[in-house]
C-alpha cells in the first residue's frame, strides 16, 4: 500500500512538472498566434504627422509609426493589420486582446509598466511641448500654475503638470480635441508630443499664426517605447531583437527623417552605438 502511494506521488509530481514545463514553454502565445494567423494587429494613433495620419490624397495612413509597424510585420515575415485608438481607449484594446501591440505615442513611465509589459530598446525619446498664444506672457512652466492646460486623455504630461507646476489640467479626447480647445480660450496652453506640435505649427502658418511653443525646454522627456501584456516574453524579445536592428540598419533614422521628425539626436546617438554589434 505504501509503495503504491509512493509511485502515485511520484508519478503526480512528474505530471505535475511536466504540466509547469508546458506552461513556461507554451506562456506566450501571442508570438505562435501572430504566425499562426499571419498578421501582426498594431493599435496606432492617427491624430497628425510626423507619427500617424491619414494622408489626404491616397487615403492611406502614414507616419513614423506606421513605418515601424510595417517593418516590424516584415521581420516578423507576416502581413501588417492596424487598429485606431485613441488615448482613452488604447490600453483597454490591448488589454482586451483586440490588438497584439501598441505603437500608440505612449512613453514609458512607472506607472503605466505596473500593468502593462514593454520592448526594452525605445523607438524615439521626446518631450512635451507647450503651445500657446504668442501674446500668453507665459514664458515658463511655473507660470502654468493655476491656470489651465490641455492634454490628451490618459497624457503621461498630467501628473508634472498638476504636482511639479500646479497647472489645471483638462484632459480631452484627442489631440485635435485638445488644440480645439486651446483656439476656443479653453485653456492658455496645450502640452503635446514636441515634435508633433512643432511640425502642425510648421505646416499650417496661416492657421497657426497667432501661436508659437511657449517654453525652450521639454517636459519630462521620456522613451517611447512598444507596449504589449505582461506575460508575453517572446514576443517582447521578439520585437526588442527587431528594434535594434532597425536602429542598427539606419532604418529608424530614415523612417524619421523621411516623416520629418524635427529632433532625430536619439536615433542618431542609437544608431552609432548598435551599428557595429
Amino acid at each position: 500500500m505504501n509503495f503504491t502511494r509512493k509511485i502515485s506521488t511520484a508519478l503526480f509530481a512528474i505530471a505535475v512538472s511536466v504540466g509547469a514545463l508546458g506552461t513556461v514553454a507554451h506562456a506566450d502565445a501571442t508570438l505562435d498566434r501572430i504566425k499562426g494567423r499571419g498578421a501582426l494587429t498594431v493599435g496606432v494613433i492617427l491624430s497628425g504627422a510626423p507619427f500617424g495620419y491619414i494622408d489626404p490624397a491616397s487615403q492611406e495612413q502614414k507616419g513614423y509609426n506606421l513605418d515601424i509597424a510595417k517593418a516590424l510585420a516584415e521581420k516578423l515575415g507576416v502581413k501588417l493589420e492596424t487598429v485606431t485608438v485613441t488615448p482613452p481607449n488604447r490600453v483597454q484594446f490591448l488589454q482586451q486582446g483586440k490588438v497584439d501591440i501598441l505603437i500608440a505615442n505612449m512613453q514609458y513611465t512607472e506607472e503605466r509598466a505596473k500593468i502593462l509589459d514593454y520592448v526594452p530598446t525605445a523607438y524615439d525619446r521626446s518631450g512635451g511641448a507647450a503651445v500657446g498664444r504668442k501674446d500668453s506672457g507665459l514664458n515658463d512652466w511655473s507660470d502654468l500654475k493655476g491656470k489651465p492646460v490641455c492634454v490628451s486623455q490618459g497624457s503621461n504630461y498630467t501628473q508634472p503638470l498638476m504636482e511639479q507646476y500646479g497647472a489645471e489640467v483638462k484632459a480631452l479626447p484627442s489631440q485635435p480635441e485638445s488644440l480645439l480647445a486651446l483656439q476656443g480660450g479653453n485653456c492658455v496652453a496645450a502640452v503635446h508630443v514636441s515634435a508633433t506640435v512643432g511640425l502642425l505649427l510648421k505646416d499650417r502658418p496661416e492657421e497657426w499664426k497667432d501661436y508659437k511653443i511657449l517654453f525652450p525646454t521639454e517636459l519630462v522627456p521620456s522613451d517611447s517605447v512598444i507596449w504589449l501584456r505582461k506575460g508575453e516574453g517572446d514576443t517582447r524579445a521578439a520585437l526588442d531583437k527587431a528594434i535594434q536592428e532597425l536602429h542598427a540598419n539606419g532604418k529608424l533614422l530614415d523612417y524619421a527623417k523621411a516623416n520629418r521628425l524635427l529632433n532625430t539626436t536619439y536615433l542618431e546617438e542609437e544608431h552609432k552605438k548598435l551599428e557595429g554589434k
